[in-house]
């Protein structure tokens, strides 16, 4: 024991430049994941960006403990959280795939995603219950090689280092398939057209094809630092950049905040805070046998029906599409324009009487809008799609 202690009392507590801006990150990470969890709704997708900035965050605080040596204080919990890193990618592609495609992630449906980071565990076990000694050499072999090492019992299982000598590939492996699993998803929203209001200052869509580009550059950087550090020696170098970009992210959200415009605290913004209507009671509405198709649809029926007001009907689209209630209908409408056009049932009707099968009044009306949502004309979406 007292061989034990020596070795602790000789590993130095490092604090500089790079542990500083880390633990900056770290605690910016954690408080942001705290104000989403308080704030996004049950189902949001900006739930799902919480729980990826809180993996982030746990993986990072890791990384900081290692890196200042302050890691001798909690050795029992070196490398515990070595499975986390391989969940990073996985809920940023879910926060983006709940972001774009707008349908929720469920464990029955997305349990494959999981698999990896589960099976590293279970190979873990045996390092996870083994004893301080063994956790201290894992830790030292990283950051202190010069202090030497402890004896172990002789009867510990090393059969977990076949998975562990190549967790970096693991990574990297993760980081590649859900970049590419990104890219497509990012692709297959841009073929369908993208549109979002002029005051949005933050577009969803530009958002993720920068969190793709972030995916790349970071993806990059960690195959550089791999081949240039042994071991962990690298690792501040992340936690550096995942300060930078969790600081970039806190900048677009606050950006986003109403808290600087002039209109928050006006009284018919107030109405949704007391308000029992919510989007899914809107969007179940215009969706029941097509109701978005009625030409004489207007926000103050919609809002009747409901029992509501238009002010808070209005605004629940806005805050969840991005989109006024105009645009929120004419998507619907276009959409099921665009399957009409292309079903044989609807194959005697003309283009004009096709887009006022689905709502719209006149042809000019339907033309501005199908190309504004699709960026094509009908004539062209349907000389696109049969070759």
């Amino acid at each position: 024991m007292e061989s034990l202690e020596a070795i602790f009392d000789q590993i130095p507590i490092r604090h500089d430049l790079a542990s500083h801006l880390m633990l900056l990150g770290i605690v910016q990470g954690f408080f942001l994941a705290f104000v989403i969890f308080l704030r996004a709704k049950r189902k949001s997708a900006i739930k799902l960006f919480g729980w990826s900035l809180l993996v982030q965050c746990l993986v990072f605080l890791d990384v900081y403990l290692c890196y200042t040596g302050l890691m001798k204080y909690t050795i029992q919990f070196n490398d515990s959280t070595e499975f986390l890193v391989l969940l990073i990618t996985p809920t940023l592609y879910f926060f983006l795939y709940t972001l774009l495609e707008r349908k929720p992630i469920t464990l029955k449906k997305h349990w494959p995603h999981f698999v990896l980071p589960f099976l590293y565990a279970i190979s873990q076990i045996n390092y996870y219950l083994s004893p301080v000694q063994v956790k201290l050499n894992a830790y030292l072999g990283a950051y202190h090689r010069n202090l030497g090492f402890l004896e172990v019992p002789g009867d510990m299982d090393y059969s977990y280092h076949y998975i562990k000598d190549e967790f970096r590939w693991l990574v990297l492996l993760s980081f590649a398939f859900y970049l590419i699993l990104s890219l497509l998803l990012v692709l297959k929203t841009r073929k369908r057209g993208w549109t979002s209001p002029k005051h949005i200052k933050v577009d969803k869509y530009i958002f993720s094809r920068n969190t793709v580009i972030f995916f790349f550059v970071l993806m990059v950087s960690l195959f550089l630092i791999y081949l240039n550090y042994d071991d962990d020696g690298g690792d501040h170098i992340i936690g550096i950049m995942q300060t930078i970009t969790i600081f970039i992210t806190s900048f677009f959200i606050l950006s986003e905040s109403r808290f600087f415009e002039k209109s928050w605290i006006a009284d018919k913004y107030e109405t949704l805070a007391n308000n029992s209507t919510q989007f899914e009671s809107i969007e179940g509405f215009v969706m029941a046998s097509q109701y978005y198709s009625n030409q004489d649809i207007s926000l103050k029926k919609v809002a009747d029906e409901l029992g509501t007001n238009g002010n808070t009907v209005s605004k629940l689209i806005n805050s969840e599409t991005g989109t006024n209630f105009n645009d929120y209908i004419n998507q619907k409408r276009i959409a099921l324009a665009q399957e009409r056009l292309l079903d044989d049932e609807f194959k005697q009707l003309t283009v004009e009487a096709v887009g006022q099968s689905v709502g719209f009044k006149s042809k000019s009306a339907f033309y501005n809008a199908f190309k504004k949502h699709t960026g094509q004309s009908p004539s062209a979406f349907m000389k696109q799609k049969r070759g």
